[in-house]
């Protein structure tokens, strides 16, 4: 049985909602989100990348960087530019991208359901972002951004979504990135909280760092994890499997062992090693990897196991390519790799190598929906990184405070 919970959030008030909601925290750096806001001072950005809001070059792990997203949120909260709901409540959120909807539910889950995998994961999280995470949410006592979650299409949630849509939205609005934004509140949330109890699960589709965060955050509160103390809740937007897209999710190799000559060379002798022009996989199993300015494509060997996990296409990179050709043998720790999320294109990828910023960048194939749940349901993790999400949550629209 899941849990879902209504909260009152503190949302912008409706005519400043386009000015403050923006992209989340981890789809961009640094210097991204410093021209993102710049000439905004509403956007949201200043509360979940406050580096911005001090001198250049600021580390965005240093203490001063934690206290300033404080202190911009709780000004943020008593400004004239939010709201607090009256009484905790539940919303429908509703994505449309390139003619695509994807409709879900917005409210929060329960850290005990997260640490009893009733919130099943699929990922392995990166210890220097979980601290990273937990230091913003315990600093700001708030959970600022959503985390995207699905499940198992249900009947009767579906109608109660369908039966909500019909009514006015709180906000309805279209991104800079032509995706359109439209939340309205549910009435009555009670028939919303009844019929996920007949969900057996939920699964983690984006923000793995951010449910470890927020479990962290409760267990260091020595609040029981069975209370209603809001400690205990994250919010989090729910999604039917039948709606949910997963793009790929790259890598990109900043030094290469050898020369990009050689490292070419011993490829060819491990594989066949294929000149092409079209730089996306066409099937499961193949990956094509960008050096010495052309792309190649490669098929993986098959799995030496029958595990779900080993199966997947970023398990055969690790065990046939990273792990005997980079010795890369922990993607979640090792600092030689790095992911690119599939929203940014090929082009971003070949941008990186032909800059210097990295020596080798690998396309991959896309995660399926039905691997995920295979993983999770096995009480498996897949390596880190291996789905993108999109159309992404804009944060800003509902903050939960504790």
């Amino acid at each position: 049985m899941a849990i879902i919970h209504p909260f009152r959030a503190i949302r912008p008030i409706p005519e400043k909602a386009k000015e403050i909601a923006c992209v989340p925290y981890d789809v961009i750096n640094s210097a991204e989100a410093f021209d993102l806001a710049k000439g905004k001072p509403l956007s949201f950005l200043h509360i979940i990348r406050p580096e911005i809001d001090l001198p250049l070059g600021t580390d965005e792990h240093a203490d001063e960087v934690y206290s300033k997203g404080a202190d911009n949120l709780r000004d943020y909260i008593v400004g004239p530019h939010s709201l607090k709901e009256s009484v905790p409540s539940l919303y429908i959120y509703r994505l449309v991208m390139d003619g695509r909807s994807q409709t879900g539910v917005f409210g929060c889950v329960s850290v005990k359901d997260y640490n009893d995998d009733v919130i099943l994961k699929h990922e392995l999280t990166r210890p220097s972002k979980e601290d990273d995470r937990t230091r913003h949410i315990t600093e700001q006592s708030a959970h600022a951004e959503p985390i995207m979650l699905t499940f198992k299409d249900d009947a009767t949630v579906s109608s109660i979504i369908a039966e909500t849509m019909v009514s006015e939205a709180l906000y309805d609005l279209t991104s800079e990135d032509g995706v359109q934004h439209t939340i309205w509140k549910v009435s009555g949330p009670n028939g919303l909280v009844e019929a996920f109890k007949g969900v057996s699960n939920f699964y983690v589709a984006d923000g793995h760092h951010r449910c470890k965060a927020a479990s962290r955050t409760a267990e260091a509160s020595g609040k029981p994890v069975t209370s209603e103390d809001e400690v205990n809740f994250f919010p989090a937007v729910l999604f039917p499997m039948g709606d949910m897209k997963i793009l790929s999710y790259n890598r990109v190799i900043r030094k290469l062992p050898m020369g990009a000559t050689a490292f070419l060379q011993d490829l060819r002798s491990r594989f066949e090693v294929r000149t092409v022009s079209d730089p996306v996989p066409s099937k499961k199993g193949d990956v094509c990897l960008f050096l010495e300015g052309s792309w190649h494509s490669i098929t993986l060997p098959g799995a030496t196991t029958n595990s779900v996990v080993d199966s997947l296409d970023v398990g055969r990179l690790t065990d046939f390519l990273l792990k005997p050709m980079l010795n890369i043998t922990d993607p979640r720790r090792d600092q030689n790799i790095d992911f690119v999320g599939g929203i940014r294109g090929t082009n971003e990828l070949e941008k990186l190598v032909n800059t210097g910023a990295c020596q080798l960048a690998i396309s991959m194939y896309p995660t399926s929906i039905e691997e995920l749940v295979q993983v999770s349901d096995a009480g498996l993790l897949m390596p880190p990184k291996s789905t993108w999400f999109e159309p992404k949550l804009r944060s800003g629209f509902l903050v939960h405070t504790f």
